[in-house]
């Protein structure tokens, strides 16, 4: 089993423990079990800081402590960005996202060779060009 990579959207619906598919939860679940670890990107940080500043995200602890909480989850780990995965992430083949933020999702995904949990319509589309194994969330 591969590692998995939550995407920003699928870590705030797993820490707020919103309903996801059954498909991500089980896969979650064999993970867990089997000892393969999921994998945040730092990249998730700043998107959390953003949409917490933009009211976008209710948050009752500040942006920082919330980012670290998602490593008290058994198996939950920080994605390597290193200066090689950002320029990856500006030369990914087929037709990826625009956004940079879902670019260096795509990037952390393929460098781990890990499923990406996600909701995000744009990052599910670049999966399914067969770029990265994606779970809809």
């Amino acid at each position: 089993m591969q590692p998995l990579l939550w995407d920003t959207c699928a870590a705030i619906w797993i820490y707020e423990k919103a309903r996801l598919s059954q498909s991500a939860l089980d896969l979650m679940a064999a993970a867990h079990r089997d000892g393969v670890p999921a994998y945040v990107s730092p990249i998730t940080a700043w998107e959390i800081g953003m949409l917490a500043s933009r009211g976008r995200l209710q948050l009752l602890v500040r942006p920082e402590r919330w980012f670290a909480n998602l490593f008290e989850v058994p198996g939950v780990k920080l994605a390597d960005m290193s200066p090689e995965l950002l320029i990856a992430s500006s030369y990914l083949p087929g037709k990826p996202p625009n956004d940079p933020t879902d670019r260096i999702i795509a990037a952390t995904a393929r460098e781990l060779g890990a499923t990406l949990i996600t909701r995000d319509r744009a990052l599910l589309r670049y999966g399914a060009q067969g770029h990265v194994a994606v779970v809809e969330c």
